[in-house]
């Protein structure tokens, strides 16, 4: 653990990115005796080198905040509520990037995965939903993978669809460091429906076929769903803006949903005369 020093946080960041110093040193091009003296506290870096060494080791913004306070600097990324004036541009920018995915569902959500913003096609899944599950904030992880979370009932593919986001899940909680994502995780595999001494089958038996560890470079998720007496497939993708100055903008990912066959996207394109 960290001792809240720039050199002790730093240090941490390293492990977490499973570099050595002297791997540290050569992607930043700087010598490792320099990356040992800051680790060690002998040398203060400068607000430059804080940053420098923190886009190296891919630290996110709002950490890269906090490096700079244990450093003596004053933080440089601002964080702006979404609902501030001074964002009322992005807000927009992302309304209208989710409207123009219908008759497709499309949403925002923040950095540990509580919605934010959500097109129509999306709010009608909701709107069948118990009023209580839709009370603010809406965590899609809970909603979708919890056993009472509202969604998981009429996800047909559950187990593969856990399959595949426990283990991102986990990979994003150890990338950034975040307590809350790891309990959130922590409290999915604990509330898991399967049999979680055979992980790749169902305790049900339903769907039970070998599902297997998901490849990395899947990009994106197949998830079949139940909805008003239909069962829809879609494709699932995950966009995240890489070059945000802003916290908030920084940990704001959109999740899209595709139709994966025509009856999916026939039926898209009747709901809004369904009701």
């Amino acid at each position: 653990m960290s001792d809240g020093s720039v050199g002790g946080l730093l240090r941490e960041w390293r492990r977490r990115r499973k570099l050595s110093q002297l791997e540290l040193a050569i992607r930043a091009e700087v010598s490792s005796r320099h990356v040992s003296f800051v680790e060690t506290g002998r040398t203060t870096p400068s607000a430059a080198m804080v940053l420098h060494l923190a886009e190296h080791l891919a630290v996110p913004l709002r950490e890269r905040n906090r490096l700079l306070v244990a450093a003596g600097h004053a933080p440089v990324f601002r964080q702006t509520p979404l609902d501030d004036p001074d964002m009322s541009g992005v807000r927009a920018a992302l309304e209208q990037v989710l409207q123009a995915h219908s008759p497709y569902p499309a949403l925002a959500v923040d950095r540990r995965w509580n919605l934010l913003l959500a097109n129509d096609p999306f709010n009608r899944f909701l709107d069948s939903l118990d009023p209580k599950l839709r009370k603010a904030p809406i965590n899609l992880m809970r909603l979708g993978l919890h056993p009472d979370g509202g969604l998981a009932s009429r996800i047909s593919n559950l187990a593969q669809v856990r399959a595949y986001l426990l283990p991102r899940l986990a990979h994003q909680a150890a990338v950034s460091g975040d307590p809350e994502l790891h309990h959130l995780h922590d409290e999915l595999v604990a509330n898991s429906p399967f049999d979680t001494t055979e992980p790749d089958r169902p305790a049900s038996g339903a769907d039970a076929v070998n599902l297997g560890v998901p490849d990395p470079a899947e990009i994106a998720l197949p998830i079949r769903i139940r909805h008003r007496g239909a069962e829809l497939t879609f494709l699932t993708t995950v966009t995240t803006f890489g070059t945000a100055f802003d916290i908030t903008l920084d940990e704001i990912a959109i999740e899209t949903y595709l139709p994966a066959d025509q009856q999916t996207a026939a039926y898209l394109r009747r709901v809004p005369n369904n009701g």
